[in-house]
């Protein structure tokens, strides 16, 4: 059996193989766009734009600062920012000064976010001063040290930055009285523009980045990538796209959060490679601002997520006409399926070309993606990209591989040198994702004969509204501890407006009462918006196994069912 099939049916001048990988990290990479062309606009936000040049300026002067403060080789410092230039910036800066840059969620509630810093063990946070107070509030269960503060308006073109000074800042929470003892983002690069550019030497084996992952415990996980590992993404995913991709030509559009793999090891990375332009949206939930800085920066490489392309289409400035996307020339769709209709309508719409990607946080952008010329198959995830490698593994003996076919679906089982590193201090848990050098990613599908994989099934309950990664155990957590829910079941359920939605099914106590409203009220309280249950099933009882576990697939079952039946009537 050919083990690697999807080699035959890449695109005309898409390698086999990139090795070997230059040994260099990111830093390298925008320091040699930076020597040759230093005026190149790095990034791209709300009408004011940073050179190549300005990036390594800055993120130099920030990691003399960061050193001065304190901040030693190896440790972990926390970025909990949106899209922001601070956060391009800080990443660097941290890099230059031998730490990790662990990427948090800055919508996470308290609880969530106190965890993620315990998890990384982050002694030193770069906050926007909209989350300042979360962090100061967590602070003292966790191990932060020093805590940096920055503006949204600090790199708006300036009269942007006095209109929002005076009209918005206040309203949207950004103004803020500093604490005694934590500093100012621009206090920092004021001081640390003193010196050259700091000596710490920095090692494409080192590791340089943390995201967070759901885990089987419901609770986040770090997961650790390294420099050269993060080149080698970049270096993958713009051979992919090389027949479309220019250097010095792109502008993407990274609405994506930089918090997450996809924008963070994928968009960013192949964007540094391909030596172009990032257009940074804070919201990407705010579609007025996306579309528009795709009209006003003409950006022509767009990753999204299904929902986003659905949005677009049906918002008032597109079908009237109101908005050009024609810039667009490529898009790659991850997170969730995509329909067959929404791609045929958005590449009518702008004339670029969707593809279907997939990729985990633990493979860091080692990626598997549908061709951009070859043929495109309905419901395909794609084929894996330039030394990725997938299998499909026997569930019930992981070291057998079954056959192609849609009658052969197992575990896909990845292989990559960028794979990570494992989750921060977790032994146990790196061990079950991660064995001989494969990555288990725990979601069931099947290889045809050319290649293409195709997901049936998640061996792990993850639950995707709108892209963003849900646990259900998490959800359940948080349900139980409400004093009306005796017991509480949660699973993901197809849903028109996210793709798939959190319904969460509940038994009460006896005599007790609450409504949908109020359980929703409670965990909005403890969890972040999206994973805060949509829909509520009140019950008498929940259906079990023999030995009482709660079977949360006969509830979907029965949940497909009722959907089912309802479209029929």
């Amino acid at each position: 059996m050919d083990t690697k099939p999807w080699l035959k049916n890449y695109d005309k001048g898409v390698p086999a193989t990139l090795q070997p990988y230059p040994r260099k990290t990111l830093i390298d990479v925008m320091r040699e766009t930076a020597s040759q062309r230093p005026q190149h606009p790095a990034l791209l936000f709300k009408g004011a734009s940073i050179s190549y040049g300005e990036l390594d300026r800055l993120s130099d002067a920030l990691a003399n600062a960061l050193v001065n403060i304190g901040v030693k080789k190896g440790d972990r410092v926390a970025l909990v920012m949106p899209n922001i230039p601070q956060f391009v910036i800080s990443e660097f800066g941290v890099w230059k000064a031998g730490a990790i840059a662990a990427c948090v969620n800055p919508l996470y509630t308290g609880f969530e976010l106190e965890h993620a810093l315990r998890e990384c063990g982050a002694e030193t946070a770069i906050v926007m001063t909209r989350f300042y107070k979360t962090v100061k509030e967590v602070q003292p269960k966790t191990g932060l040290k020093r805590v940096v503060a920055t503006s949204v308006k600090e790199y708006l073109p300036s009269i942007k930055r006095v209109l929002y000074g005076l009209l918005k800042e206040k309203k949207e929470g950004d103004h803020i009285e500093l604490q005694s003892g934590d500093y100012w983002f621009q206090d920092l690069i004021a001081q640390g523009s003193k010196a050259g550019r700091p000596s710490v030497v920095v090692d494409p084996d080192d590791n340089a980045i943390i995201l967070f992952t759901g885990g089987t415990t419901g609770l986040s996980k770090a997961a650790v990538g390294h420099h050269q590992g993060l080149v080698m993404s970049g270096m993958q995913i713009y051979a992919w796209f090389k027949n479309i991709l220019k250097d010095y030509e792109e502008v993407f559009l990274t609405a994506l959060p930089l918090f997450h793999v996809f924008a963070n090891a994928g968009v960013q990375t192949a964007a540094f490679m391909c030596r172009g332009t990032m257009a940074l949206v804070p919201n990407a939930r705010d579609l007025v601002d996306v579309m528009k800085t795709i009209e006003e920066t003409k950006a022509t490489f767009f990753p999204s997520v299904p929902t986003m392309f659905n949005a677009m289409l049906n918002h008032d400035l597109v079908k009237q006409g109101k908005v050009n996307l024609k810039s667009i020339k490529l898009c790659i769709s991850g997170a969730s399926a995509l329909l067959k209709e929404t791609k045929d309508r958005f590449e009518a719409l702008t004339g670029s070309r969707i593809v279907e990607g997939y990729a985990l946080t633990e493979s860091m952008m080692a990626i598997c993606c549908g061709p951009v010329e070859g043929k495109y198959k309905v419901g395909s995830i794609g084929m894996p990209a330039p030394d990725v490698s997938v299998r499909i593994a026997d569930v019930s003996d992981p070291s057998k591989t079954l056959p192609f076919g849609p009658d052969n679906v197992g575990e896909l089982v990845m292989s990559a040198p960028q794979l990570m590193r494992g989750y921060w201090q977790r032994p146990e848990a790196t061990a079950e994702m991660l064995r001989d050098g494969e990555l288990f990613t725990g979601d069931l599908g099947y290889m045809d004969e050319d290649g293409y994989l195709y997901l049936v099934d998640r061996k792990k309950d993850v639950i995707k509204p709108s892209g963003f990664q849900v646990w259900p155990r998490e959800v359940e957590e948080v349900l139980a501890m409400h004093p009306a829910v005796m017991e509480c079941s949660v699973a993901g359920i197809p849903d028109p407006q996210t793709t798939e939605a959190v319904k969460a099914w509940i038994v009460l106590r006896p005599g007790m009462t609450a409504t949908a409203q109020e359980i929703q009220a409670f965990c909005r309280e403890r969890l972040t918006g999206y994973k805060v249950p949509r829909y509520i099933e009140f019950r008498s009882a929940l259906p079990k196994s023999t030995v009482g576990k709660v079977l949360r697939r006969e509830l979907v079952r029965e949940e497909l069912e009722k959907q089912k039946a309802q479209q029929q009537q």
